[in-house]
């Protein structure tokens, strides 16, 4: 599985595969918060969730946009798990975006049992808002542990 591609695929497979991603955060003295968020992704680089404007991941986020990302399953027998890593830019949805993220996430949401979502449920007057994370750099591990970078930029 030393390929590129195939790593690739294995990254894709994990994406497509997991409802939860850590989302790994800092404040601005640089102290670190990683949170598990329920995710959807619009792409495999740009993955979305709703939070509290006023959660700590989300004012660690106002604080510093960069942010770390890793799905992973979490119920892999020791030594088999394999997981996604990803650094990436996390904010919320501008405006002109938030259609079509909202769009994703209810989608993602409903295939999965939960209601749908719409803009009232993620606007000024609701206590969640819409967040997206995109992606600069991705890697899968290697069947030697290593980093290996991978794009994963086709759409799930």
């Amino acid at each position: 599985m030393t390929g590129g591609a195939d790593l690739a695929n294995v990254g894709r497979a994990i994406v497509d595969a997991n409802l939860y991603m850590t989302l790994a955060t800092a404040d601005a003295a640089g102290l670190p918060w990683p949170t598990p968020v329920y995710f959807a992704p619009a792409s495999y680089r740009e993955l979305v969730w709703v939070s509290r404007p006023e959660a700590r991941h989300s004012q660690n986020i106002e604080a510093r946009a960069d942010v770390g990302i890793v799905v992973f399953d979490s119920r892999a027998p020791i030594s088999t798990g394999q997981a996604v890593y990803m650094s990436a830019s996390a904010g919320l949805v501008p405006p002109a975006e938030l259609d079509r993220c909202l769009e994703v996430f209810s989608r993602s949401n409903q295939d999965r049992g939960g209601p749908s979502w719409t803009a009232d449920d993620v606007g000024p007057a609701a206590h969640l808002r819409l967040y997206r994370a995109v992606a600069s750099e991705q890697w899968v591990l290697d069947e030697h542990d290593r980093r290996v970078p991978v794009r994963l930029d086709l759409s799930p």
